[in-house]
């Protein structure tokens, strides 16, 4: 074992070892392989090159050496191009401060039976008045920035939880397709940690709607890896168990602090509020919210369709159905 596996559990090595492809005999020239190719893109800034920040590249993409750097390099060129969310990518910001405190994102205490992380997101306490969906994704991105820093979820990865219980119709119209492309940019393309699942609970038909509409620009990776359980809660216990699930999931805890996550990041200022409102949010990243028109992805002239919610009531029982394939 090198150094840089000293924070790993003997369990955590060996899963390394297996399912990762990680050698401690040949973990310094995996880093330096990656290291080498940084010169192919000199059209990048490559702020980070340290062995401990390659590795987390590395681990994500199973030791595969041009997987793991072009990762790397979408990594810093998503922040190139998107220089306005990240000028004051601090837990104070305003905007990230009360996504924050509203819970975008939470953690739960106990990891799941693989050592993942569970996230979790409740889609209503979302207030337009107060911070935009950027400030949530920016919270989102920040949180998993320190989260990343261990090394166990560097190799056991995340678990995701969104129930979208009260999450109104006027709220969903939102989600506009760049929008999301701009989050699925930044989640999936751009970032090192592995998610083992991502698990919607209590959806409306038309957030079913919208799932179709993004569902192909998704990985199917990740495609593989979202289900969608609806009220059926039991087919969520069957892959977190009810025992370390708050009460809002069936869970035999307590209900979720949503502050939990936010105390710790913010730790004595989290009770600083100062006067802040969207509308003093900076121009540029809210134009974030209503400009980034993707090519490659259709705009529809609404959420959804009126003619869905008859075509998913046909196919609620698959809809229902786990699409997630652990591995």
């Amino acid at each position: 074992m090198t150094h840089l596996q000293a924070g790993l559990s003997p369990e955590t090595l060996e899963k390394a070892r297996l399912e990762l492809n990680e050698n401690p005999d040949t973990l310094h020239q995996d880093i330096q392989e990656v290291r080498d190719m940084v010169i192919t893109r000199p059209d990048i800034g490559f702020l980070r090159t340290d062995d401990a920040f390659i590795l987390r590249f590395l681990r994500a993409r199973k030791f595969q050496h041009f997987e793991a750097f072009r990762l790397l390099a979408q990594y810093f060129e998503y922040r190139q191009q998107n220089l306005d969310m990240f000028k004051s990518f601090k837990a104070t910001d305003p905007g990230i401060k009360q996504a924050l405190k509203d819970g975008f994102p939470g953690g739960l205490a106990n990891l799941d039976h693989y050592g993942r992380k569970i996230l979790v997101l409740f889609a209503a306490n979302w207030d337009q008045s107060r911070y935009t969906l950027v400030d949530i994704l920016r919270a989102i991105l920040l949180s998993l920035e320190a989260m990343i820093e261990d090394p166990e979820l560097q190799v056991n990865g995340f678990v995701l939880i969104i129930d979208w219980s009260n999450f109104t119709f006027k709220q969903a119209s939102k989600l506009t397709p760049s929008m999301l492309r701009l989050a699925i940019e930044g989640l999936q393309d751009s970032f090192p940690a592995r998610f083992g699942g991502i698990h919607f609970v209590n959806q409306p038909w038309y957030i079913h709607a919208l799932y179709t509409v993004i569902r192909p620009f998704l990985k199917e990776k990740t495609r593989k890896r979202i289900f969608l359980h609806g009220n059926n809660l039991n087919s969520l216990h069957q892959l977190i168990h009810p025992e370390i699930l708050p009460s809002e999931f069936g869970g035999m805890l307590p209900p979720y602090d949503m502050g939990t996550w936010a105390r710790t990041l913010l730790d004595h200022e989290y009770d600083d509020d100062s006067e802040y409102s969207v509308d003093s949010y900076s121009a540029p990243a809210k134009e974030l919210e209503k400009d980034l028109s993707p090519k490659s992805m259709k705009r529809s002239q609404s959420v959804v369709d009126p003619g869905v919610q008859k075509r998913l009531d046909k196919n609620e029982e698959e809809n229902m159905q786990p699409l997630l394939s652990l591995d």
